[in-house]
């Protein structure tokens, strides 16, 4: 036995010796958070309300895409597909993105243990392949820009990583929704977030009946706001292709957007139980500014009331960096009552003085 333990000693020298001999990596930086080895196990929970609550409402918008992928396949036949350019190897693609919409929403479903919402009925206002084309371009940009908006806010930074990963693709689907449709796929350098109350705004009129056991969500929603003069690329008769060098629908600080707005107190989505609202701290019911929310940048420009509750505003210019214009793609606008200076961290402050919106705007 001595001599057994005296050769392992001597191996596990031999060994130390040789690991020595090569460079080791230095200690981490300071700071971080849970990222060395004296770090908690990861909990891939909901930790607060606030993150339940953020997580049911991206629940709630994967569902919604799982079924409006799979739906578009049922509904229109391969022939529709292929007379709007949508070939059948791109119908391969629609349900594949569909599949991954069974993941993504396994997902967040097994972070939420059980308690999430489950699946509801839909209404679509489209009935072409390329009305679903733009309508989906527009569901996936709300939807990735929803979580983006929250996502650094989250108590539980492990099912923030998760999302993470799961938003990667939701931005990709966006942009193959824009090459379906033959526009630029990606007309920016950075992709905007937007709040929770936002995102259940524009998701909310299309859940028309949901599974009673469903959590109540308990962002607000806020009066509709309907762009009267949105660009249409449905109008466009654009095929799809994989880039173009389209130009831009607008001409910054020269196009004037036509607006009309609900008043607050309607009765709206699933089994009508929820009710449009004011921001908290809203004054008055006329809206002072137009808030377009693009890229970095929330830009507030002065709103010109035309009659009950219609007005206009003038798109904005100026650049992010360089020659990046400010509002380009597939951004949003609302009207506030309040000309609030907001950055993309605490963008959720717009909430308060929200008077009707966001809605989704086509800039190019």
């Amino acid at each position: 036995m001595l001599f057994k333990s005296l050769t392992t000693l001597a191996a596990t020298a031999a060994t130390l010796a040789t690991i020595n001999a090569y460079p080791t990596a230095p200690p981490p930086p300071t700071g971080g958070v849970d990222g060395n080895s004296t770090a908690p196990p990861p909990s891939y929970t909901a930790m607060s309300d606030y993150d339940f609550q953020s997580l049911n409402l991206a629940l709630n918008q994967e569902w919604i895409e799982l079924d409006l992928f799979h739906y578009a396949l049922a509904r229109f036949s391969p022939e529709e597909f292929e007379a709007a350019g949508i070939d059948a190897e791109q119908q391969s693609l629609i349900e594949y993105m569909g599949n991954q919409e069974v993941g993504h929403s396994t997902l967040v479903q097994n972070i939420l243990q059980g308690k999430g919402a489950k699946q509801c009925k839909y209404r679509y206002n489209f009935e072409t392949v390329a009305e679903w084309i733009q309508f989906s371009a527009t569901l996936t940009r709300w939807g990735e820009s929803g979580v983006w908006g929250f996502l650094s806010h989250l108590d539980s930074r492990p099912a923030a990583t998760l999302l993470v990963q799961a938003e990667s693709v939701e931005a990709r689907q966006q942009m193959i929704f824009r090459q379906f449709a033959g526009a630029f796929p990606m007309p920016f350098w950075f992709a905007p977030g937007i709040s929770q109350a936002m995102h259940w705004t524009l998701l909310s009129p299309y859940l028309i009946e949901c599974p009673a056991e469903n959590p109540r969500i308990e962002w607000p929603i806020f009066p509709t706001l309907t762009i009267q003069n949105n660009p249409n690329l449905t109008a466009e008769g654009y095929e799809s292709a994989v880039s173009t060098n389209r130009t831009a629908f607008v001409t910054p600080n020269t196009t004037s957007l036509y607006f009309q707005y609900d008043a607050p107190g309607q009765n709206v989505s699933y089994n009508n139980s929820y009710q449009t609202v004011f921001g908290r701290n809203v004054t008055s019911p006329i809206p002072t500014h137009c808030v377009f929310i693009s890229q970095l940048n929330a830009t507030n420009v002065p709103f010109n009331a035309t009659g009950n509750n219609t007005g206009e505003c003038i798109v904005p210019g100026g650049v992010v960096f360089s020659d990046d214009g400010v509002v380009n793609g597939t951004n949003f606008v609302a009207l506030i009552s309040e000309d609030v200076y907001v950055t993309p961290y605490n963008l959720s402050l717009l909430n308060d003085v929200i008077v009707a919106g966001p809605a989704v705007y086509i800039s190019g």
